[in-house]
């Protein structure tokens, strides 16, 4: 992630790129390469004890980020971080009161708050088009990131990435959980649920059911996906599919319909440091996503995937099955969610 930041950095007239941090010495040579004019460095106290320095940006794993974002905050830094800021729930909370009680700010990539896509439904919903909010059914699964492909301190898929679309729902819905069940499948008969479903509703009484797994056909042929947001109302209803390269909106509503089809742009990174510049500028949030939406969005995950544990996730399939799909993945060069490797996009 922090060589995605870095090509973004570079790119955007608002940033001064003054630091990459790295305690490799692998990572610290490709950040040489990717770099114009940054101090490549593996000791950390460089970067807070610089006072011409407004911002640090924290793209390690999440079990690191706690003690460095605590850092940074008492160095009188803003903060630009990847997610979940904890590697447990506990710790995420207490960043999220530590966050609340400082006068910075501190941006959290829910890359999904910087859609296009879900803006422009979210508009079309709340103007009143498709009636009353009733139901809210978010699908994303993919032949994606596997087990023992790193991300530990980020915890399963369904937490991981699930958190994202934890999130998306309750964006949608303008309103807290309330109640919810979940039900998982071990698939490979692995030690955690790869793939779960979790339905209940919101305090405001709207649906939802949200489904993520990455386990959609690994070793087929030619692989796909099926990742969609389907809204309905008591009139209308407004729905999303993507590919990863374009994004298609539909929306239905009682005096209009509307089909747009335009660039997926995957992390929207892009758009993350663009916001959070400008805010930093102003001085006042201007659309970043906030640590308390990705704590709250962190906790139900993980609230969610437990349900799934504890209402008895069966065991699909073999562990040698896994082996097959690591091997594929090792030899792949296009595919979903693959590792990065130092020094490649």
């Amino acid at each position: 992630m922090g060589q995605l930041y870095v090509r973004e950095l570079l790119k955007s007239p608002l940033w001064e790129l003054a630091y990459i941090c790295d305690i490799s010495a692998e990572a610290q040579s490709a950040a040489a390469e990717l770099s114009t004019g940054a101090t490549v460095t593996g000791d950390e106290n460089l970067l807070f004890s610089d006072p011409t320095l407004d911002a640090v940006g924290l793209f390690t794993l999440a079990d690191s980020r706690p003690a460095h974002l605590c850092k940074a905050l008492k160095a009188g830094k803003h903060v630009l971080a990847e997610k979940p800021v904890a590697g447990d729930i506990e710790t995420e909370w207490e960043i999220a009161d530590a966050v609340a009680k400082s006068n910075r700010m501190v941006a959290v990539n829910m890359f999904n708050r910087n859609a296009w896509y879900h803006k422009m439904m979210i508009d079309f919903v709340r103007s009143g088009e498709i009636g009353e909010l009733a139901v809210i059914r978010v699908a994303h699964m993919t032949p994606g990131h596997m087990p023992q492909e790193g991300h530990g301190p980020e915890g399963p898929c369904f937490h991981d990435c699930g958190m994202h679309y934890v999130d998306v729902a309750r964006w949608y819905a303008n309103s807290d959980y309330d109640t919810y069940h979940a039900q998982g499948v071990r698939m490979w008969s692995y030690a955690d649920p790869w793939w779960v479903q979790a339905h209940g509703t919101f305090k405001n009484g709207v649906v939802f059911d949200i489904t993520q797994g990455f386990v959609y056909g690994h070793m087929a042929e030619t692989q796909t996906h099926c990742c969609y947001v389907d809204v309905i109302g008591t009139k209308g209803i407004a729905r999303l599919t993507y590919d990863f390269k374009t994004a298609t909106v539909e929306l239905h509503g009682v005096h209009s319909t509307v089909k747009k089809t335009d660039s997926f742009n995957d992390k929207k990174i892009d758009i993350l440091v663009d916001v959070f510049a400008k805010s930093v500028l102003a001085g006042e949030n201007l659309g970043y996503p906030t640590v308390k939406d990705s704590v709250i969005a962190s906790d139900m995950a993980w609230k969610m995937f437990n349900d799934a544990v504890k209402n008895g996730a069966p065991c699909i399939g073999k562990p040698e099955e896994m082996d097959e799909i690591l091997a594929r993945r090792q030899a792949m060069k296009h595919g979903y969610g693959l590792p990065l490797r130092q020094g490649k996009g």
